[in-house]
């Protein structure tokens, strides 16, 4: 069994991929358009035609992992509480690069800072509101 984050970007999923490809390193391996879809839409959940080119559903790879996302409907004020993403990286400097990446346009709420467990480790939220943990754990 797998368990995978699946992300509702609220109608900026294009703009969410493009930015984790540039700030982490990410590769989409799907992409579905709502327009593709060959499903006719259960009542009450068809997307506004204008929604066609939004993505239905995407799956993308930083490191090792896979994360899905998706436009959604936009119908909601989608907000990404009550998680964030730990991301464990091999080095200091790898550590850095990432967090610096993602802090532009977001909020720093822990700089990054060698800890008891950690030679780095930091949180934040990105442009897009998705909350990270990125850490070097210390070798055991």
């Amino acid at each position: 069994m797998t368990i995978q984050t699946y992300l509702n970007f609220d109608g900026r999923c294009d703009e969410a991929l493009a930015y984790y490809k540039k700030t982490l390193g990410a590769e989409v391996k799907l992409l579905m358009r709502f327009k593709d879809n060959p499903q006719p839409p259960q009542e009450g959940h068809a997307p506004d035609p204008a929604y066609a080119e939004k993505v239905m559903h995407s799956e993308f790879t930083v490191g090792d992992t896979t994360i899905m996302a998706t436009d959604g409907y936009a119908k909601s004020d989608m907000k990404f509480e009550g998680f964030q993403l730990a991301y464990s990286m091999k080095s200091d400097a790898d550590a850095k690069k990432a967090f610096d990446a993602l802090a532009d346009g977001g909020e720093v709420s822990q700089p990054l800072a060698e800890t008891f467990f950690a030679t780095s480790f930091g949180m934040l939220a990105d442009r897009f509101g998705v909350r990270w943990m990125i850490m070097v754990p210390r070798p055991t």
